[in-house]
């Protein structure tokens, strides 16, 4: 099939691949799930497979990468500024993305969602800082964005330990007038 990845059926072949992933994922652990049920489900062959993703592991982060990037709609933040409401859409954006997974199986690979979730709110929170301020300092901006990015994060994961018992706007808001205190 020759054609650049944007070809339409290249896109539906790989979709339907990810979707047959997300449905084999609320029967069966991950570990418990192979390329065989994978091929059976979408109705195509190994090579079809191979072609699209490395491996499982290679499905599983694409899989997660989109649905966090769908639940953030990173787009929206990077066109605003570093704000209470901002901090705290994103805090439920993590959280609802952490729930919707917490409904399926994700024990034994929350080591690559928390890498996913990081890497995501890294780059959101990079190019926020970016535009807010104007600086030769890209390192302390990077840095900064790290920080962010692990501590926004490690509040979803505190939040998830407490059992749900406040929202998360809640959780997160309480901390939000520090957090701004200290960036603006």
């Amino acid at each position: 099939m020759s054609g650049s990845k944007t070809d339409p059926r290249i896109l539906r072949t790989r979709k339907l691949i990810m979707d047959a992933f997300i449905g084999l994922s609320s029967k069966k652990e991950f570990k418990d799930i192979t390329v065989k049920d994978i091929t059976t489900e979408a109705m195509i062959n190994r090579a079809t497979f191979y072609y699209h993703f490395e491996d499982i592991y290679d499905l599983l982060e694409k899989v997660l990468s989109e649905e966090l990037l769908i639940n953030l709609d990173g787009d929206i933040y990077e066109k605003s500024e570093l704000n209470e409401e901002v901090f705290v859409s994103i805090f439920k954006a993590i959280t609802n993305f952490q729930k919707s997974l917490s409904y399926r199986c994700h024990r034994g690979y929350e080591d690559t969602i928390a890498r996913i979730i990081r890497d995501q709110l890294e780059i959101i929170f990079y190019k926020m800082l970016l535009k807010q301020h104007v600086t030769d300092d890209d390192h302390a901006l990077k840095v900064t964005a790290v920080m962010l990015s692990w501590g926004i994060y490690g509040a979803s994961v505190e939040w998830r330990r407490s059992s749900y018992t406040i929202s998360p706007e809640e959780f997160i808001k309480t901390a939000v007038p520090y957090l701004k205190n200290g960036i603006g």
